[in-house]
């Protein structure tokens, strides 16, 4: 039973959101205070830290902070109030894995935390991956003396110096992401966000916003303005995962981003420019998904520039 640090100062807003999480199967700490959950990230280790970002003793930051210090690969969430918007997008430059808006949806932090534990299982499959890559190339080594692999590792190399968009091809468990990370960081956006998304794990009705975020107003319960990834990874680098997902209505969407470098928030008047590289993955044969009509062959041939 996956165990959570649950951050909030509010007693009765901590109390709904233990609840919610015990319900769906979490073992759950709670700390009232910054100081109360640095002590606790000192004392045990936790899978998962679900935070307030504004609270007394310190803030969510300093939670953040506390959590990568002692653990780098636990996600943290961070959770925030309309009017403090920018303090969760530097929580994302800091290593936040996601933030969420409150009110709090029960069903939307629930969706973040499985997705949280599923990059946990990523990264604990990957870890001989990451800890045998060559030192020489700044990163993390990828373990293995195939020829497959020794092409790989250089193409990587050689497609990390460029702007492509690069589209990873392979079975679930392959290392996809361990190898959409290297492209980031040996290239020249390695100082700015590397953001994941799994196509897959988000529905339908939410892919959008989660991608592209919407405009104050633009459905009901959209109170306040909210960044989309794209937005969030500004002058770095997007890994949509499971891309072969993606729906066809957002599709159109993500190729005019390719195209234009701009996005359209949902209920905006206005393109937003973008500057992001994409780097996807699919487990799925794409050509095939093409030719049967579920995926954009204009799509594919802009994510398949450096295959």
């Amino acid at each position: 039973m996956p165990d959570i640090l649950l951050v909030e100062d509010k007693e009765s807003l901590r109390r709904v959101l233990r609840l919610t999480l015990e319900h769906a199967g979490y073992s759950v700490t709670e700390a009232a205070d910054a100081r109360e959950a640095i002590n606790e990230i000192g004392r045990v280790p936790h899978k998962i830290v679900l935070t307030d970002l504004r609270m007394p003793n310190g803030s969510g930051l300093d939670v953040l902070r506390a959590s990568k210090n002692a653990d780098n690969d636990v996600p943290v969430i961070v959770m925030t109030a309309y009017g403090s918007i920018d303090e969760a997008v530097q929580a994302m430059k800091d290593g936040a894995h996601d933030f969420l808006q409150k009110p709090v949806d029960s069903n939307h932090l629930l969706l973040l935390v499985e997705r949280a534990l599923e990059q946990l299982r990523l990264r604990t499959e990957n870890l001989l991956l990451r800890e045998e890559w060559s030192k020489r190339y700044g990163f993390p080594r990828i373990i293995g003396e195939s020829d497959a692999i020794k092409r790989a590792v250089a193409e990587t190399q050689r497609v990390a110096q460029t702007e492509a968009t690069v589209l990873l091809l392979g079975e679930s468990g392959t290392g996809k992401e361990l190898f959409a990370r290297a492209v980031h960081h040996l290239s020249n956006r390695r100082d700015k966000p590397f953001v994941a998304i799994n196509c897959a794990a988000i529905p339908e009705t939410l892919i959008e916003n989660e991608l592209f975020g919407h405009e104050r107003g633009a459905f009901t319960g959209a109170g306040e303005r909210r960044l989309g990834k794209f937005e969030l990874a500004s002058g770095g680098t997007v890994f949509l995962d499971e891309i072969g997902e993606l729906p066809l209505a957002v599709q159109g969407k993500l190729l005019r981003a390719i195209e234009e470098k701009s996005i359209d928030r949902i209920g905006g008047k206005a393109s937003i420019p973008v500057d992001v590289r994409i780097v996807a993955a699919t487990n799925k044969d794409l050509r095939a998904a093409v030719d049967n009509g579920e995926f954009r062959g204009d799509l594919f041939f802009r994510l398949a520039v450096f295959p």
